[in-house]
């Protein structure tokens, strides 16, 4: 399995303004490359080489090899689309390989400059030094500037953990108020995503009706930070689920949720339309994916219908079942219990009646 590890580095001074300086002359390369591919209609790598490679070093005082990645990069850009001319920031992401990056350890990473290499330190996370230790780094790495701080984007082969699931399934059902609950009973409250989300929100209305430019700097600032904190809450949610799985010997069973936004646009209420579209139970799906398929946890998706109406205990089937958003109360049996933890059950006994279905 591929993962993308986000390392971050920390340069001296002199070593930041270096891999500026390297970033900005390597997009200028590319957009001077960049129009002779697409006057010439030559888009072949190869081909590209042969009309400017000597062209571009003598010019922007490349490398030999970052020469080379600067035309692929060109190259690949054009393989979608042909049609344009394709321009680069001079900020874009400079394409490194083994040949012009290599690492001194976990602390150093060695990098090709136009003032030659230089051993950039690097602050890796505990997670990110297990995958990286003793996995393969595959193919490119990405050196890109985020908001002033670089970083280097590499692909790793992780092996996947052999599946097991001899235990039965954890059901989990995903949501808006409680952005997880599981079968077990834990529940996984977004009280605190959507406080925060409800505060920008406002924010964001004051902002947009000043209009200056110092509103609008502001307002993408507040963009970034809402989504970064949403993100980190279902890397939390994810990664707790799937350690509870392991430790129980069971696999995950998830709603298939795909389409969901479309199919309940008509029944959500006006005030409720800005919450319901930035819910991100698909950021949170794929990031119980890809944890479990290394922890060698199977995830299972069953059909989301009627798993908030079905009474786990007589499986009667009612709308009048949930009288509220929070509430079960089955109207045959009497069966009362909170209704995401019901959908949880549900889903849970959905996946074990389809034992053959597909793993994710």
């Amino acid at each position: 399995m591929l993962c993308t590890l986000k390392i971050k580095l920390m340069p001296t001074l002199e070593q930041f303004h270096a891999l500026l300086e390297t970033m900005k002359r390597f997009n200028q390369a590319c957009n001077y490359i960049s129009e002779i591919a697409f006057r010439s209609r030559t888009f072949s790598k190869t081909k590209i080489q042969r009309l400017c490679y000597y062209d571009v070093r003598e010019k922007f005082g490349l490398s030999a090899q970052m020469t080379v990645r600067a035309i692929g990069k060109v190259s690949e850009s054009y393989r979608l689309d042909k049609k344009t001319l394709h321009n680069f920031k001079e900020t874009g992401a400079i394409v490194y390989d083994e040949r012009i990056l290599s690492f001194k350890g976990l602390e150093y990473a060695s990098i090709l400059t136009l003032q030659g290499r230089m051993e950039i330190p690097m602050v890796i996370s505990r997670y990110h030094q297990g995958l990286l230790c003793g996995n393969r780094v595959r193919g490119q790495a990405d050196l890109v500037l985020q908001n002033g701080i670089f970083y280097l984007l590499l692909v790793v082969d992780v092996p996947e953990g052999q599946p097991n699931s001899e235990n039965g399934f954890i059901g989990v059902d995903l949501g808006i108020i409680n952005i997880a609950v599981d079968s077990t009973g834990e529940v996984f409250s977004g009280s605190k995503v959507n406080g925060l989300r409800r505060r920008h929100a406002k924010l964001r209305a004051k902002l947009q009706k000043k209009g200056t430019k110092s509103a609008k700097r502001l307002l993408k600032k507040r963009s970034k930070k809402e989504k970064l904190f949403a993100r980190d809450v279902n890397h939390c949610i994810s990664k707790k689920i799937v350690e509870k799985a392991k430790a129980l010997g069971c696999g995950i069973a998830l709603e298939d949720l795909k389409g969901i936004r479309q199919r309940t646009e008509k029944t959500v209420k006006k005030q409720q339309r800005r919450q319901h579209s930035s819910w991100s139970f698909y950021q949170l799906r794929k990031f119980i994916e890809y944890k479990a398929a290394i922890a060698g946890v199977p995830v299972v998706l069953v059909h989301p219908k009627n798993t908030s109406r079905t009474c786990p205990v007589c499986g009667h089937v009612a709308k009048e079942n949930r009288p509220s958003r929070d509430q079960f109360c089955c109207r045959a049996c009497g069966y009362a219990a909170p209704a995401d933890n019901v959908a949880a059950e549900n889903i849970r006994r959905a996946a074990v009646n389809q034992p053959n279905a597909a793993a994710n």
